[in-house]
């Protein structure tokens, strides 16, 4: 696996491309880079607020469409399944709409795993039209807007709030 990304794991958009490696973990790198995303959340917002999420999303967005289409280049694939850095932009982004509760992280991480894997429109199309780094960040976005909407419903009909 390692020698598919086409650069060296070291390489700075290696590493934030896979997650620092977490995208090279057998089975389910999506899962895994999103399961990573949880606890680096959690500090995040513990320390710095909804805000402070909100803006680390937007920064690893940002990073993560650089990183993301060096490696895609480098490696010849369109959006290869080693790059998670699109999960954990994306998986903050969902988490950002939770309450810093486990119960609400939960609730975050499997609905944006479920639109992220099943990519309803537009996610879907996203993926299949817009090419490069954004073309690999902007489909999980969509999927996470997903997340968002029935997170906030839910939040309303359990009368949580972050």
């Amino acid at each position: 696996m390692i020698s598919r990304l086409g650069l060296p794991l070291w390489h700075p958009a290696a590493l934030i491309a896979t997650g620092g490696g977490i995208g090279l973990l057998p089975l389910m790198p999506g899962t895994w880079g999103s399961l990573a995303a949880l606890p680096s959340a959690w500090a995040i917002c513990a320390l710095a607020g909804q805000a402070g999420l909100a803006a680390a999303a937007l920064l690893v967005f940002l990073v993560g469409s650089w990183a993301s289409a060096a490696v895609a280049r480098a490696s010849g694939y369109k959006d290869p399944q080693f790059i998670v850095v699109d999960e954990v932009a994306a998986q903050w982004l969902v988490l950002v709409a939770a309450p810093l509760d486990w119960r609400a992280y939960l609730a975050a991480f499997l609905l944006f795993r479920v639109f992220d894997i099943t990519k309803p429109w537009p996610a879907r199309a996203i993926e299949r039209r817009v090419a490069g780094g954004l073309g690999i960040m902007l489909d999980d976005v969509a999927a996470a807007l997903y997340a968002i909407l029935l997170l906030v419903i839910g939040e309303g009909v359990f009368g949580v709030r972050p």
